[in-house]
């Protein structure tokens, strides 16, 4: 039976570890691990059980599916609270009723059809108003809350719903000392004081992403939401690596070398010889494409460097670039005039960006991020579904990071 030749290798015990950490950043709020759009490419049930397995006792996904899938898979109520908040008229909200899932809502439909699958379903729905406090996205706008919070309490004297939560999210929490930060929490303190006074008796009231679990300890409130550092990668890049926030990079995305080929000085490489080489060399095939997940705008070649990738055994690994355009299956390196890889010896294209015997580092996914001009997060959420997900549970990756 012949198997892909390429993996991503998840480390569920740094998935474990990251979460403690981010407890650790917030210590008076619970944790909700964000596990939307399949953990981030890491695995949603897998990954969704580490994170409870770290402490966190919430889980929060976009769609009405990945909240079932999880209540199906085993994860139940007294295993963790589960959040969904992207919604279009005719989602199933009875079946998420009766899965004991919470759910937001963020506008006068939603209020109304929840409201309808309580009444059918005979079970009181958890509901959590998400409120625009200026990211300009979904939820209602801060001087519209009135066209829902009404309603809402109404069903709550009814006993049709409990309005659990109170929601926002911050449209620059990746830049913490950006004023649109701090008015977007006026906003959304305004709007928890006119719910209050209103006769919301809240649960949990929630603003902070990963940027703001990390660096703004006023914004936690009684919940956190923190989605790519679950993962173990920077909210903040530009001010932290994973490693100075103490987080370890959970996945680790390698592939079996298709060919080694030698070729001449001035061969084009892939489409459009965007890439030509300037000696005499060999070429390594990485059977990987853009119908993989792998960016088309990491190519390489006189625009500018390809997406990194190790080669070579530990004790001589070395980074080199993609050559030439990413093409839909395969991408090409150049490995150089004195490389001694095979076809069958394997390559990581990311993961913890430990050091290098020869200096340097390995790439991350960060790095892949920086040559496609792109967030570390799309990387890893892009990764196609023919890419298995091999997860393992060892507390070496975490041991590697701490120790690098």
């Amino acid at each position: 039976m012949s198997t892909y030749p390429a993996r991503a290798v998840v480390d569920l015990a740094a998935i474990r570890h990251n979460v403690r950490t981010l407890g650790e950043r917030a210590p008076g709020a619970a944790v909700m691990a964000v596990v939307k759009a399949d953990a981030y490419g890491h695995g949603l049930v897998p990954s969704a059980r580490a994170a409870l397995a770290g402490g966190a006792t919430w889980l929060g996904v976009a769609q009405a599916t990945e909240a079932l899938a999880l209540r199906a898979a085993g994860v139940g109520p007294d295993d963790a609270r589960v959040l969904t908040w992207l919604h279009v008229p005719g989602v199933d909200f009875a079946a998420l009723l009766e899965a004991d899932v919470d759910v937001s809502v963020a506008a006068p439909w939603a209020v109304d059809d929840v409201v309808a699958a309580a009444r059918a379903t005979g079970r009181t729905a958890r509901v959590h108003l998400k409120v625009d406090t200026g990211l300009g996205r979904n939820g209602v706008m801060a001087e519209d809350v009135d066209s829902v919070l009404p309603a809402l309490l109404k069903a709550e004297a009814e006993g049709t719903v409990r309005l659990v939560g109170l929601w926002s999210h911050l449209a620059l929490a990746d830049e913490p000392d950006h004023p649109s930060v701090r008015a977007q929490r006026v906003v959304f303190d305004d709007v928890l004081e006119h719910a209050e006074r209103a006769g919301a008796r809240l649960e949990v009231r929630h603003l902070a992403n990963s940027a703001a679990t990390l660096t703004a300890p006023e914004l936690h409130y009684d919940l956190v939401r923190p989605g790519l550092a679950v993962y173990g990668m920077s909210p903040v890049p530009q001010l932290a690596s994973p490693g100075d926030l103490g987080l370890v990079p959970a996945m680790t995305l390698e592939a079996d070398l298709a060919t080694v080929k030698r070729v001449r000085a001035g061969q084009g490489v892939s489409y459009a010889h965007l890439y030509t080489t300037t000696q005499d060399t060999a070429l390594g095939i990485v059977p990987l494409g853009y119908a993989d997940g792998i960016p088309r705008h990491a190519s390489g070649g006189s625009a500018g460097p390809g997406g990194p990738v190790l080669v070579g055994p530990d004790d001589a690994a070395r980074v080199v670039r993609i050559a030439g355009r990413v093409c839909m299956d395969q991408v090409v390196l150049d490995l150089g005039p004195d490389t001694t890889e095979r076809a069958g010896d394997t390559v990581r294209l990311f993961g913890v960006d430990e050091p290098l015997l020869g200096g340097g580092t390995a790439p991350t996914a960060q790095d892949w991020a920086d040559a496609a001009d792109t967030i570390s997060y799309e990387i890893t959420t892009r990764l196609g579904s023919r890419i298995p997900r091999v997860h393992v549970d060892t507390e070496d990756r975490v041991s590697r990071a701490e120790n690098a």
